[in-house]
């Protein structure tokens, strides 16, 4: 499970340039509430190679799936949510591991944490509101 600023982060796949290089299908963790998206830990090391030769040869686009065959089930099995689950079902999903994170820091006294956790859950909480509206 990856975290970033508190939140777990989604198991997804998507599009990055490298260089001028597109790389599709890539696997990647996508943060809810800061946005960050990074490649997933599994496939890194073959994303940074493919990529690196791609370039290489000059090719604008390149399907991640053609080259690196790993399975997309064994890759997010690790992700609390994945990005093609309903997205009210992932925001409280968020929110309630955040709310028993911040039930800890308040026990531990980090204080620091735990208004962390509580920007973290105000965003969660907007979002949540948005999609309910929706």
């Amino acid at each position: 499970m990856s975290f970033c600023c508190g939140a777990s982060m989604l198991g997804t796949k998507g599009t990055l340039k490298h260089y001028r290089t597109q790389v599709h299908n890539v696997p990647l963790l996508f943060c809810p509430v800061c946005h960050r998206v990074e490649v997933h830990y599994k496939v890194e090391n073959e994303y940074e190679i493919l990529a690196e030769y791609a370039h290489g040869d000059g090719v604008s686009e390149i399907d991640f799936q053609d080259f690196v065959m790993e399975d997309e089930e064994s890759i997010f099995c690790n992700c609390v949510n994945c990005e093609e689950e309903d997205p009210l079902d992932i925001v409280q999903s968020q929110i309630d591991m955040a709310l028993d994170l911040l039930a800890f820091s308040k026990h531990i006294g980090d204080d620091k944490w735990e208004r962390e956790l509580k920007k973290r859950l105000a965003v969660m909480s907007r979002r949540r509101t948005k999609l309910l509206q929706k």
